[in-house]
């Protein structure tokens, strides 16, 4: 059965992760490999919405792209439930990866950022762990990973604007079976694939001010100032603001 979400004048399809797109992340293997129901729906992702045609003709000038992802309470075995994780690509012609920025809507989320050494992927140099709740924002720079945790018992809905130009690199994080911490029920425990991982840095979400937002705004509202956005397009225009993230 397909799963909807009215946004605006707009009805759009999810993307649909399943039980099974997740084996290679997954900390539980015993639990995986026992389970029937790999086909079972674990999180659904609405991409490229607009709540109007003019909107969307505006978005996508700007080369953004608004989604939404919808995370439902559970366990992964004895691991929360999460996304798959990704990285992003490099700008053309520079050596810095794209950005991308979070809120969420309803629910809480624990995001997990890493860094990885240039092609030693399994070396990470940082890892940052942000909870959010509704409304905050969370910003993930140039040069990390994420992983995006529903450790709730509440469904998680949160909303990104990411440049439309690239497709998210999957391939490093499902290699080493996940991210270098994975969230159980007592707490985070290391990936043993990954070399000389460092202790979390917990830090608190991206302060409103940085985007003129206020505390009350849906991120959407971006679009009527949509140049506050031109750093995911165009990072390094923007280094001392990205690297003052973290």
């Amino acid at each position: 059965m397909e799963v909807t979400l009215k946004f605006g004048d707009k009805v759009t399809v999810a993307d649909v992760r399943k039980l099974h797109d997740m084996e290679d992340v997954v900390f539980d293997q015993e639990w995986f490999e026992e389970t029937e129901d790999r086909n079972r729906d674990v999180y659904y992702m609405f991409r490229d919405l607009a709540k109007s045609n003019s909107d969307l003709e505006k978005i996508k000038a700007n080369h953004l792209r608004y989604d939404i992802t919808i995370i439902p309470p559970a366990m992964l075995g004895s691991e929360y439930i999460k996304t798959v994780g990704h990285y992003h690509p490099r700008v053309p012609g520079t050596n810095l990866s794209y950005p991308e920025i979070y809120q969420v809507l309803e629910g809480s989320a624990t995001y997990l950022l890493q860094k990885v050494k240039d092609g030693e992927e399994d070396l990470v140099l940082d890892v940052v762990v942000i909870k959010a709740e509704k409304g905050d924002l969370v910003l993930v720079p140039p040069g990390y990973g994420h992983v995006t945790i529903n450790a709730s018992e509440e469904t998680l809905k949160m909303a990104n604007w990411v440049c439309r130009d690239f497709s998210s690199v999957y391939e490093p994080i499902k290699r080493l079976s996940g991210a270098s911490y994975f969230l159980l029920k007592d707490g985070f425990v290391k990936n043993p694939l990954y070399k000389n991982i460092p202790p979390i840095r917990n830090l608190k979400p991206l302060t409103y001010d940085e985007l003129e937002l206020n505390s009350t705004e849906d991120m959407y509202e971006l679009i009527h100032k949509i140049e506050k956005l031109r750093f995911l397009t165009a990072p390094q225009d923007f280094a001392g603001f990205l690297t003052g993230v973290l």
